[in-house]
């Protein structure tokens, strides 16, 4: 069966020079910080996976076939260009989706990408995703927070016009929790990916559910990953909670329950979640045609991956909307 897996990363050598700038500095966020002394640090352990972050071309093809997976849909890995300041986030991120558009002609039928933006520079990330259309990219990628800030701000509509514009959605992507919610979490490794990831990355996408962002753009499609960050499981009681503050008066009434715009402008991927319990309360939930395959490479293993997928209790339809039939129609490949 055909597999596209949709959050495969890479990044450019010149991003990973400026990030060893950025946590040289004193004044770096305390959860990049975590980043740079772990995952990001220069050691014999996190080689293989620097050296597979920058192969975006045969060697990365060749891994692929031999796990059996289809094609990979490309995004810039967290944090991207939003640790940089504007001009120079800007820039880099212009340059990462040259590189990357290139990489995707050079295999059309193996590869495809998502732009980078730096929503730091709001009219200037809005200019990037109409060139990241023309470019023949998909979509486009947001490491969440962005110098404390999140898109719901008024400042970044910009962004979400110009989504509405083009039509390309946008992969919602983790991060290390901001510097208004990191300290708590950095102990214990809390702050990677085996929690504070997830509570970043559905915070964002909640403050963007509550701030009414979908009523003023219906159309936007956002995709979050690790199974939905864990909103599927709470969206009983998500809404069951907005209503009590509704009827106290503490929040502003949307048009709209907290849960259909989950349902309506969000769909969720497998990345890094080998769960069938987790998989079946998606699909339960969600239903199977809003959920798609990802690898996570080559931050997971993608064999176990591939393996989980092929192995899942699913029906025959659900295993082909979930393997390649929702990325295609998300993304218009063929």
């Amino acid at each position: 069966m055909k597999r596209i897996a949709i959050e495969e990363a890479f990044v450019t050598a010149e991003i990973a020079a400026e990030w060893k700038k950025v946590l040289a500095r004193p004044d770096v966020e305390p959860g990049f910080a975590k980043m740079g002394e772990s995952i990001l640090a220069q050691t014999p352990g996190n080689a293989v996976l620097h050296s597979r972050l920058l192969d975006i071309g045969k060697e990365r093809i060749s891994h692929m076939d031999e796990v059996g997976i289809d094609m990979q849909v490309l995004s810039l890995t967290s944090p991207g260009v939003q640790v940089f300041v504007p001009d120079l986030a800007t820039r880099l991120a212009a340059e990462a989706n040259d590189a990357l558009a290139a990489a995707v002609r050079a295999v059309p039928s193996r590869l495809a990408g998502l732009g980078a933006i730096a929503p730091q520079a709001p009219e200037a990330a809005a200019r990037e995703i109409e060139r990241i259309k023309t470019l023949g990219l998909r979509g486009l990628i947001v490491n969440s927070h962005t110098f404390n800030e999140y898109l719901d701000a008024p400042r970044y509509a910009p962004i979400f016009e110009a989504m509405q514009a083009t039509g390309l959605p946008m992969y919602l992507h983790p991060r290390e929790p901001a510097p208004s919610l990191v300290k708590p979490f950095l102990d214990y490794g809390l702050y990677f990916a085996g929690w504070g990831f997830a509570v970043e990355t559905s915070l964002h996408a909640m403050r963007l559910i509550m701030s009414g962002t979908f009523a003023r753009f219906p159309k936007l499609k956002i995709i979050l990953g690790h199974m939905g960050e864990g909103i599927p499981f709470w969206l009983q009681r998500i809404d069951n909670r907005y209503l009590l503050q509704v009827k106290l008066g503490a929040v502003t009434k949307l048009p709209r329950l907290p849960s259909e715009y989950f349902h309506e402008n969000f769909v969720i991927t497998t990345a890094g979640v080998t769960s069938m319990p987790a998989l079946r309360l998606s699909i339960d939930v969600l239903g199977a045609d809003r959920i798609l395959f990802a690898a996570d490479y080559p931050y997971e293993d993608d064999a176990e991956a591939v393996r989980f997928l092929d192995g899942a209790a699913l029906t025959d339809q659900e295993r082909k909307l979930i393997s390649h039939q929702n990325a295609e129609r998300l993304f218009g490949l063929s």
